[in-house]
């Protein structure tokens, strides 16, 4: 395992996600254009990011046991064409319920992207490098989330929307080809052992097995906890909260949402790395990076006077880029709680967490900012509550996730010995 064409197979499958991401996060930067072409308000508006989220999140346990019984291929492949249905939907859309079915698709589609990535990381490369290579698939996903900020937002605003968001959709043609013709699911010699029972009560065993497991919830809980700040800040409301709110330019405020995404590709390297080194980070790194974002939310929220002062916004991007690779701790706790046969389905359990967080704050802040009149402090507020809920969680179950892993580690090297040569 390892080796060139793992890093081959491997970062075709990367590349789908990439584009799954530019396609994810474009409304980040086109959600005040939306709102003046479907003439909508912010409630509606935030029923985009929204309803691709439910969908998305809706999908992880089907599509993590998808992946454990069809294999990457065939998943990403149909992830593929429906996100590029999606997004082509979305660039042709004459109205508001035509766009809304669209991001749908869209979200189902990308919905089948990063449990499959995460999966052939495990299948292609030792399992000793898995911190690693599940950041660096989330660091290629974040500047997927860069072309969508410094390419698509000046394609938007040259182009217009049709040409823009069409022309984009070429992107998925490509490696839905790429897919085709050169992505295996596991090296030669390597395949996993056939699923030998399938039915309700196959999925019914694979999701109480894998729920069972404390690393699954608590992968799940720092998933959610660490992930949805940054989210919701690229996904939809970051651009209007530094544009509106605090009174920056679009090309100020895009650069800013710039230093997002290149802090969570250098904080997504050194997370990696620390990880893999010394399992014991995990849960220092995740609340630390909790601690630091509502810190700093905290700050620029409550900062006295009209607009909080450059640095701080400045603080505030470079923090929010640790919580994508905080995020991806929730699979480093996952992974070792759980055999190889239900990686998918546990992947897809933790994967949950961040999208569910996600959407509830993104409905949560559009509904304050229509009952508040657009008071984006008090809207942006619901960042807290979702964190305390996480938070709370985690250090309900770090112990005994902790105790149960060390339990199979020492049962694994048991084992071990016992196996004839």
């Amino acid at each position: 395992m390892g080796g060139g064409k793992a890093v081959l197979v491997w970062s075709i499958g990367v590349a789908v996600y990439f584009v799954a991401v530019i396609f994810r996060t474009s409304l980040g930067v086109a959600g005040l254009d939306a709102a003046d072409r479907f003439h909508v308000n912010a409630s509606a508006l935030s029923t985009f990011s929204i309803l691709q989220l439910l969908v998305y999140a809706g999908m992880q346990i089907p599509v993590g046991l998808m992946v454990d019984r069809l294999g990457t291929k065939k998943v990403l492949t149909i992830g593929v064409v429906l996100f590029t249905v999606g997004q082509l939907g979305f660039a042709f859309s004459p109205s508001y319920g035509m766009a809304l079915a669209s991001r749908a698709l869209l979200g189902c589609g990308d919905a089948l992207t990063f449990i499959s990535v995460l999966r052939l990381g495990t299948r292609w490369f030792p399992a000793r490098r898995g911190p690693l290579v599940a950041q660096l698939a989330g660091l290629v996903g974040m500047a997927g989330n860069l072309v969508s900020t410094l390419v698509l937002a000046r394609m938007l605003h040259s182009l217009g929307w049709t040409t823009a968001f069409a022309g984009s959709a070429l992107c998925g043609v490509v490696v839905l080809v790429l897919t085709v013709l050169f992505l295996k699911d596991h090296p030669e010699g390597h395949a996993p052992e056939p699923v030998s029972h399938t039915g309700g009560a196959y999925v019914r065993r694979q999701i109480a097995l894998s729920w069972r497991e404390p690393g699954t919830r608590l992968g799940l809980w720092v998933h959610f906890t660490t992930q949805f700040p940054a989210m919701v800040f690229l996904l939809l409301w970051g651009l209007p909260f530094l544009v509106e709110a605090q009174g920056l330019s679009r090309a100020t405020a895009g650069e800013l949402l710039t230093l997002v995404v290149l802090s969570n590709m250098v904080i997504g390297l050194v997370y990696g790395q620390i990880v893999a080194r010394n399992h014991a980070a995990r849960l220092v790194l995740a609340l630390g990076t909790i601690g630091a974002t509502a810190t700093v939310w905290a700050a620029t929220l409550a900062y006295p006077g009209d607009h909080a002062p450059m640095w701080l916004l400045i603080v505030l991007c470079a923090v929010l880029g640790a919580c994508g690779p905080a995020s991806m701790i929730g699979f480093d706790f996952a992974r070792p709680a759980n055999p190889p046969e239900r990686q998918g389905t546990a992947s897809g359990i933790t994967n949950m967490g961040g999208f569910i967080a996600s959407m509830t704050t993104l409905l949560a802040i559009g509904v304050l900012l229509d009952a508040t009149g657009d008071d984006y402090r008090v809207a942006f507020s619901a960042v807290f509550v979702l964190e305390a809920v996480g938070l709370s969680q985690i250090l309900r179950l770090r112990r005994r996730a902790v105790r149960r892993e060390r339990e199979q580690l020492v049962a694994s090297r048991v084992e071990a010995v016992h196996v004839p040569a």
